[in-house]
């Protein structure tokens, strides 16, 4: 079997337990790696992305929604209010260079990353200054019942 195959397969069950453990569509793992191993354009590894990201959506949705924890009402609404603002990021995507809009996606990816850190080093900080709130987190019910 080809070893980039192997790598591939390796890499997509990867992306799928990563986007249900982190409720992520895999396009921040997947979009990278079809660039930087792949070797694809940026453009092509967003839409294969895209594609990829639809079916293992659909099955993390189905395994939150049969643990009670999805709000697939709200995600519904959000979803189709956000279809407009897909068609436009689509073709602004499309009318840019492939540097620019990797640029752009490695910019997002930075910004977020960073806002992720800050906030749980400001959440960590809280906490140690309100020990009970640790115990209250502990004694609260789990997801899964």
């Amino acid at each position: 079997m080809d070893t980039f195959l192997i790598v591939l397969v390796a890499f997509g069950v990867l992306t799928g337990m990563l986007s249900g453990l982190l409720g992520v569509g895999g396009g921040i793992f997947m979009v990278p790696f079809l660039v930087l191993a792949g070797g694809l354009s940026q453009h092509h590894a967003q839409a294969t992305s895209l594609l990829v990201v639809l079916p293992t959506a659909i099955v993390a949705t189905w395994a939150l929604n049969r643990q009670g924890v999805a709000d697939t009402p709200a995600a519904l609404r959000m979803g189709l209010i956000g279809v407009p603002g897909s068609i436009a990021g689509t073709l602004l995507a499309l009318a840019l260079p492939g540097r620019p809009l990797q640029l752009i996606f490695a910019a997002l990816m930075v910004f977020v990353g960073g806002r992720l850190l800050y906030d749980s080093v400001q959440l960590s900080k809280a906490r140690r200054l309100e020990p009970e709130q640790d115990q209250e987190l502990a004694a609260a019910p789990s997801p899964e019942g």
